[in-house]
């Protein structure tokens, strides 16, 4: 897929604020640090787009990035940061579970797990969290230029067992070598009515 002009368009911390209208949209979870902001910039050949940052945590608020009128990407407070206040991890909660339990053109919901490493307990958390949702997702493993190419079926295999995957797409990806892209949109196409 082509998007020609993507735009960031609102962080919202409430239902009141997320965008009108009923554009479908793709919803990112995951840890902290799981490169959900580098995932909406390589999908779209922009690089600053979504904000980057190399400290976890930066993302507090629910962001809305518009691809071209045809729907949005959602990339959702990251979770799992150590350093975050109590507070703030109840608060960054309450924005990703209203969103998941209010968003009612949620078409598609991809978690984001790191493929060097097995799920942490936050990760199994959300994805038990997606599965009862009943909502449509997929799982990317990011950052699989980080390991050999050799390496990288085994790894995707190994998360699969791990969460028990038997009818749902699990796919690598890296924002570094791009070579995954082609068949993520591929997969998200198949959620979007457009």
């Amino acid at each position: 897929m082509q998007i020609k002009n993507p735009k960031f368009e609102i962080s919202a911390v409430s239902k009141k604020q997320y965008p009108k209208g009923d554009l479908p949209e793709i919803v990112l979870v995951g840890k902290s640090n799981v490169g959900k902001s580098s995932f909406v910039n390589t999908m779209v050949s922009r690089k600053n787009l979504a904000r980057t940052s190399n400290t976890p945590g930066k993302t507090r608020q629910i962001n809305f990035y518009n691809m071209d009128d045809k729907f949005y990407f959602v990339d959702l407070p990251g979770y799992g940061f150590s350093k975050m206040s109590k507070q703030e991890k109840v608060i960054s909660g309450k924005y990703i579970e209203e969103y998941l339990e209010e968003g009612k053109n949620v078409a598609l919901i991809i978690l984001l797990l790191d493929i060097r490493h097995n799920p942490t307990e936050d990760d199994l958390l959300m994805y038990d969290y997606i599965l009862k949702s009943n909502l449509p997702f997929m799982v990317i493993t990011n950052k699989a230029d980080k390991i050999a190419v050799t390496k990288v079926d085994n790894e995707v295999q190994r998360i699969k067992e791990t969460l028990g995957i038997s009818y749902s797409t699990i796919l690598p990806f890296s924002a570094e070598r791009k070579i995954y892209t082609d068949k993520v949109w591929e997969e998200i196409e198949k959620f979007l009515k457009i």
